[in-house]
């Protein structure tokens, strides 16, 4: 039996979410696994979530206690001690549940194709209706069918058909191999936004093979949620926006692109500088200062940023 390390990043506010996860794990078809919790400084403390567990089960589950960090440099902690006997790691947010068979589906098919990165799908609710299912890749791109059952697909240009849209993906339905849970960590600082796009991104690029299952491994909870839970209001979404720039940004310059993977970079970038903007020119509508130090550290990054700024204001005076 091949043993996969289950991570779980922990920050909730609320009880009973994180044991709602830990049943959905244990009720995997596929039984060789262990499960590491990082308590990322949970408000809700991690052993009430632990006291409905038998003995066995919590043998099976480590915690790990660190300073907060947020998801990435929780996930990471986990990474930095995935056992040595492991072949895979798994990760899965303490809000999600996965489906019975997602190890059993993940596992099985790595093994059978040599990969060393798997994908399901993910099921949501309409908080999240931007998700969309890896059946749906095929009314876009190339899809190669490898497995009916379990339903298995290969994308040849995955790399190329994230950089369109990757909201196909989701971190709690995704299994890595070993080389890649060994060498490839989160990007900690960017705790606000994009930080699992670019581990997504880094595992595509270093993956061996990459297969994804038109089948769902896990539903979408809503517990605390970092990304979704500011709006165009918050004094932290300038930084969000940024944050998603410098994302980007460290994709761009990691890996070479040609021309049409370079031009879908370029347009989440100008995404992210105008939604920035917009932002600004709210508050300064409501008669409050902007922030004006991280508008100077973003254009001393990124002169498209005034040029952005430029265009808008033209836009306006115009309209």
């Amino acid at each position: 039996m091949t043993k996969c390390t289950v991570i779980i990043p922990f920050y909730q506010r609320e009880p009973g979410i994180l044991a709602r996860a830990l049943r959905s794990v244990f009720a995997q078809s596929h039984p060789d696994f262990d499960v590491t919790v990082v308590d990322d400084a949970s408000p809700s403390p991690v052993e009430i979530e632990l006291q409905g567990f038998s003995p066995a089960e919590r043998a099976r589950i480590t915690v790990i206690a660190q300073p907060n960090a947020g998801p990435g440099g929780a996930r990471n902690m986990g990474l930095d001690h995935v056992p040595a006997e492991s072949s895979y790691a798994a990760f899965l947010d303490s809000d999600d549940e996965w489906t019975p068979d997602h190890l059993e589906h993940a596992v099985a098919g790595l093994s059978r194709f040599d990969a060393d990165c798997y994908f399901a799908s993910i099921r949501g609710g309409e908080e999240f209706h931007y998700h969309f299912g890896v059946s749906a890749l095929a009314e876009t791109t190339t899809v190669l069918r490898l497995s009916d059952e379990p339903p298995l697909v290969e994308i040849p240009d995955l790399a190329g058909v994230m950089l369109k849209n990757w909201s196909f993906l989701h971190l709690s339905c995704m299994v890595i191999g070993r080389n890649l849970f060994r060498e490839i960590r989160f990007e900690a600082a960017l705790r606000l936004a994009a930080e699992d796009v670019l581990f997504f991104y880094d595992c595509v690029r270093g993956a061996k093979r990459i297969i994804l299952s038109d089948g769902i491994g896990a539903t979408r909870g809503e517990g605390i949620n970092i990304f979704h839970g500011l709006d165009n209001d918050s004094p932290l979404f300038l930084k969000q926006q940024f944050n998603t720039w410098v994302a980007l940004d460290k994709l761009e310059s990691r890996f070479s692109h040609g021309p049409e993977d370079q031009a879908s970079i370029e347009a989440y970038k100008q995404v992210a500088r105008r939604q920035a903007l917009w932002g600004q020119m709210r508050l300064v509508r409501r008669r409050k200062a902007p922030q004006l130090g991280l508008l100077a550290e973003w254009a001393w990054r990124d002169p498209k940023l005034l040029r952005s700024a430029v265009e808008l204001a033209v836009a306006k005076i115009t309209r």
